[in-house]
């Protein structure tokens, strides 16, 4: 828990010595997981984007977790953008716990990760571009897998609609663990409009013609 809260310390230092003396307040009872920065509307300023807890840690509790981007409006970190659906909560890992995996900024567009499982193995990453007044869902990754059983990798491409679907089965029984079965598919679903802000609000599933696999690209909210 120490280790935690030093850590939790060092990642507002790096947001507030970013800043460089512009005001960040930070919501009551709030928490940073991760910060990072980056021009996201092309306007030559750098946006903070801020991964939160949105109340204090406990270790059976699973904490709801909210992502706020700001824009400097004289000399102060106005919120701009945040979204309660972007990340997973503090457990959603299942037995490996905390699903969080890390932020970045690439081109413009920020990618978030999660992972989580046991010896079934999962990880998901979202891609997040501006566009027309919001941030959209532009590309969706997963692995996922177990060994000695199936790999499974999924590419959507939302702007294009192009899915790319591959899996492999495993077999353990033989000395090189060798893949002996394979399942490639490509498919297309265009028109699908996820932001950032309404990205878990309803299940999307997609059933894949060929093999008939199972696709989720969002589970819903309860």
């Amino acid at each position: 828990m120490v280790n935690k809260t030093l850590y939790i310390l060092f990642l507002m230092s790096i947001s507030l010595q970013f800043a460089n003396g512009q005001k960040l307040v930070i919501p009551e009872n709030y928490s940073i997981i991760d910060s990072i920065s980056g021009d996201l509307d092309n306007d030559s300023i750098n946006e903070l984007v801020i991964a939160f807890n949105t109340t204090p840690e406990y270790e059976m509790e699973s904490v709801i977790r909210e992502l706020i981007i700001y824009k400097l409006e004289n000399n102060k970190w106005t919120v701009w953008k945040k979204s309660s659906q972007a990340l997973y909560a503090s457990l959603d890992g299942g037995m490996m716990g905390d699903p969080f995996g890390e932020m970045e900024i690439k081109n413009g567009i920020i990618h978030i990760s999660h992972n989580g499982g046991s010896s079934w193995k999962w990880r998901i990453t979202d891609k997040y571009r501006f566009q027309d007044g919001e941030f959209y869902l532009i590309g969706f990754t997963s692995f996922s897998g177990k060994p000695c059983e199936y790999w499974e990798d999924f590419d959507f491409n939302l702007s294009t609609g192009k899915m790319i679907f591959n899996k492999e089965f495993e077999d353990c029984e033989s000395e090189d663990q060798k893949t002996d079965k394979k399942e490639n598919e490509t498919l297309y679903e265009k028109g699908l409009k996820i932001t950032l802000q309404n990205r878990q609000e309803k299940e999307i599933k997609i059933t894949s013609p060929k093999y008939g696999h199972e696709i989720y690209i969002a589970i819903g909210k309860e």
